[in-house]
């Protein structure tokens, strides 16, 4: 039987289960990715298990995050996990040589492969086919450690393209068009395969960003297939070696199928707060813009830096509005740099800045009170900036440059009375330079590397197995689309917590609600009630972790996010699902609910787990694995690891 390119990939790694959609399946890991937001927390949780080394093809952790050396809390986090990088034989990427995506994807991904990172934007590698999926980092700890990855099987979303982007277009709009269509929502559950004659236009980096912010739809990853342009890339970089051809079997057959024709785009913007709300720049033209920023987690390649360059050559920044550039690696930097688009910058009067996420995770670059920010990044929810109340537009770097030069929000084919348009291209061969990178010592030299910790890195808290009967109330009751930030904020202020649980847990809910630490800790035994989607965003485990460690044994929602799912039960929080939509309203806060025998039914299998509330009994879902059933009953994945091993 024909077969689509997502399934010969997870077909050659399956170690268990049968891919059906929806069905539990175990695949083998090639590539894990840390971030130093995730990677403390998560390396932590590696040297619980107690392995001397890491047992993955290759693990990389990245410092690209927490970049702000405000006081000694991140210099601190670097030093801890450099020379655990160095004791456990994992690749390390410096400050300041990029962010993690762009540099696996220049550097390290191979097509094919795997990769399983703490950070939800890992799907930026299906850029050079790499089937990449976001996770918490203890499910990333256990794969270093060699275990496998446990997944609901996906379905295969297949989206064909045919024609060529327009001038002025790029890959940024095409992922903004699959947003418009198909909502925050419209890829759970889902890998989104792109396909057709269309893609073979499409550079490796455009694919990278198509990939990266199919992390928005929601989708398990995105991929595609590895061809010419996939090969080119790889021998700029100095790595054709790495390349195979990779594609779906003619008359492959998809779950689900949308067709795109790239030529009838047109440049789009996703307005504030949601990257689903997109219109076209054309609607909002004429909008008076304060910042803008081109680069950090997504559009910060060479094509893209060095497009806005070619824009902005000769020109000038409007009065008022503040540009910034955040390259995505040091790589591209230089490249840029040796073909005079740092002077071009420069004399526009744009600030460039430390390859590294930077305004993109709220580390610095936040917008002024009522400003409006043209931003090139994935993601626009409510006070992720770092300013609450914040009003954030997420455009491509042609849209962006426009704009900058304009001081209102431009569509950039107006650019088009003036200049030709900058059709460039990526370089055939990179300027290489891998001085940012350590790599692992030999086990020999590893064994005598001593870790380094300072006073904000904390041991992994102890979590209770569950109890046999859950009394709890209702702390907070919220609604749709809550993400990973509404839960645990980003941000200078929170992100140096990631390593002290006990610190991090007093900013859950900070924007929505800043006494929910209190009163949690108050009550004991706490539990949250939310809508459609719950959990959306960031695959951030500190938005599971705090919670548990504030007392909050279970989340009772309408539907979930995959990612913080699978991160709830990773700590021992039940999620359970209303399987009578209406009985959200009988939830408020304050309200007292028990969960009678709850440990045998957990323990038995039941999928049904009964509620009382306010004496009332309803009837909540409880769809997990039986190796997810066992980790609920353990008190989390760490506990029940500890216990079998």
């Amino acid at each position: 039987m024909a077969q689509n390119l997502t399934t010969k990939i997870l077909e050659a790694h399956l170690v268990d289960g049968e891919l059906k959609p929806g069905t539990e399946i175990s695949i083998s890991i090639d590539h894990t990715l840390l971030q130093d937001a995730t990677g403390t927390m998560a390396m932590l949780e590696f040297m619980a298990m107690g392995l001397p080394r890491v047992k993955v093809g290759l693990a990389a952790q990245y410092i690209d995050h927490n970049l702000l050396q405000t006081d000694y809390k991140n210099a601190d986090d670097h030093a801890f996990l450099t020379s655990a990088a160095m004791k456990f034989g994992v690749n390390l990427s410096r400050p300041g040589n990029g962010v993690s995506h762009q540099v696996h994807l220049e550097r390290f991904g191979v097509p094919g492969i795997t990769l399983l990172g703490a950070d939800s934007h890992s799907p930026t590698a299906a850029g050079i086919s790499v089937l990449a999926i976001g996770a918490g980092g203890l499910d990333v700890a256990l794969a270093m450690a060699g275990h496998p990855l446990n997944l609901p099987c996906p379905k295969v979303f297949g989206v064909k393209l045919v024609g060529r982007l327009p001038e002025w277009v790029s890959g940024k709009d095409v992922i903004l068009e699959m947003l418009r269509r198909h909502t925050v929502k419209g890829g759970v559950g889902k890998v989104i395969e792109y396909f057709g004659p269309g893609v073979a236009t499409l550079s490796a980096t455009d694919r990278a960003t198509i990939g990266n912010m199919g992390a928005e739809l929601g989708a398990t990853s995105s991929i595609f297939p590895s061809d010419e342009r996939t090969r080119e890339f790889l021998v700029s970089q100095g790595r054709g070696e790495c390349w195979q051809p990779l594609s779906a079997d003619v008359d492959a057959l998809y779950d689900e199928y949308d067709e795109i024709d790239l030529s009838a785009l047109e440049p789009l913007i996703a307005c504030p707060s949601s990257p689903d709300n997109v219109v076209t720049v054309r609607e909002v033209a004429g909008i008076k813009v304060d910042q803008v920023i081109v680069g950090s987690s997504v559009n910060s390649s060479y094509r893209d830096l060095m497009t806005v360059c070619r824009i902005v050559e000769g020109g000038r920044v409007a009065p008022g509005v503040h540009f910034h550039v955040n390259p995505g690696s040091r790589q591209v930097l230089e490249n840029v740099a040796q073909d005079g688009g740092v002077l071009m910058l420069l004399m526009a009067g744009v600030s460039i800045h430390q390859s590294g996420c930077l305004g993109c995770i709220g580390m610095g670059q936040a917008p002024g009170t009522d400003q409006i920010s043209l931003r090139t990044f994935p993601r626009n929810f409510p006070g992720r900036s770092g300013t609450k109340g914040d009003k954030v537009y997420l455009c491509s770097p042609e849209t962006a440059a426009a704009s900058g030069l304009a001081g209102v929000i431009t569509d950039p084919r107006d650019l088009g009375k003036r200049m030709n348009w900058p059709d460039v291209r990526n370089p055939d061969q990179y300027l290489l330079d891998d001085s940012g990178i350590i790599f692992p010592l030999s086990p020999e030299n590893a064994s005598g590397v001593e870790i380094k910790t300072g006073p904000n890195i904390l041991p992994f808290p102890d979590f209770e197995p569950l109890p046999d009967t859950l009394r709890a109330d209702v702390i907070i009751k919220l609604g749709d689309n809550i993400t990973t930030d509404h839960i645990m904020p980003a941000g200078n202020k929170v992100l140096p917590l990631r390593s002290n649980i006990p610190a991090i847990s007093e900013h859950v809910f900070e924007q929505v609600d800043a006494d929910f630490p209190a009163r949690a800790r108050a009550t004991g035994n706490g539990i949250v009630v939310a809508g459609e989607n719950y959990g959306q965003g960031s695959s951030r485990e500190h938005a599971a972790i705090a919670p548990r460690y504030l007392g909050i044994r279970a989340k009772i929602v309408k539907s979930f996010a995959r990612i913080h799912k699978a991160n709830l039960i990773n700590f021992g929080i039940l999620p359970l699902v209303f399987k009578n939509p209406a009985d959200y309203d009988l939830f408020s806060q304050g309200v007292k609910v028990s969960f009678p025998d709850v440990r045998r039914l957990v323990e038995s299998g039941s999928s049904d787990i009964p509620l009382l509330v306010n004496g009332r009994e309803i009837v909540t879902s409880l769809e997990v694995s039986p190796r997810q059933r066992k980790e609920l009953l353990a008190g989390g994945t760490l506990n029940y690891v500890r216990n079998v091993t």
